[in-house]
């Protein structure tokens, strides 16, 4: 085997050994997500019940249409007198491109939740971190923000803040 063989098998060798390391991250980075989703449902869960009377939570939930689906982290409803739906966007480092998915499926929520449409429907983005700016970019959306504080999610809501309902207009 000459000196040129050799440095093409040391090349393959070590694109196999970049691809292996390449997955290995990736299941590291879907482990943390997940930890960070079941980290946020229990806390979720009850800011959902008690501050916006929420009768129904239900993590991971997926729905089909054709060949398109929409996966929400979570999502829950209220009835009655406030009929109310919200999305929950949870990440463990949110960022801009976390506000822009969040926006995404609060935008595609009508076509896959039609049963839904007569509520107002709400965004929160849910992160272990996110900087001051991220936070501030998504409240100027009309999101709220939720941020991990004593091993628990909370939900702040700064004096004057207004939440966009982002409930499509209806044909005229």
């Amino acid at each position: 085997m000459n000196a040129e063989e050799k440095a093409w098998k040391a090349i393959e060798a070590l694109t196999r050994q970049i691809d292996k390391v390449d997955k290995q991250i990736g299941g590291l980075n879907n482990k943390f997500g997940s930890f960070a989703e079941g980290m946020a449902l229990p806390s979720m869960t009850k800011i959902l019940n008690s501050k916006f009377h929420c009768s129904f939570v239900a993590p991971n939930v997926v729905k089909r249409k054709r060949s398109d689906s929409l996966e929400l982290d979570v999502f829950a409803y209220s009835t009655g007198q406030h009929n109310e739906a919200y999305i929950v966007e949870v990440k463990s480092h949110a960022n801009a491109e976390s506000i822009t998915q969040l926006e995404s499926e609060l935008a595609r929520f009508p076509k896959f939740f039609p049963e839904h449409r007569d509520k107002k429907l709400f965004g929160i983005l849910a992160a272990v971190t996110i900087s001051d700016e991220v936070a501030k970019l998504a409240r100027k959306k009309g999101l709220y923000v939720g941020r991990i504080s004593d091993e628990a999610f909370q939900l702040k809501v700064p004096a004057g803040f207004r939440a966009h309902s982002f409930q499509p207009r209806k044909a005229a």
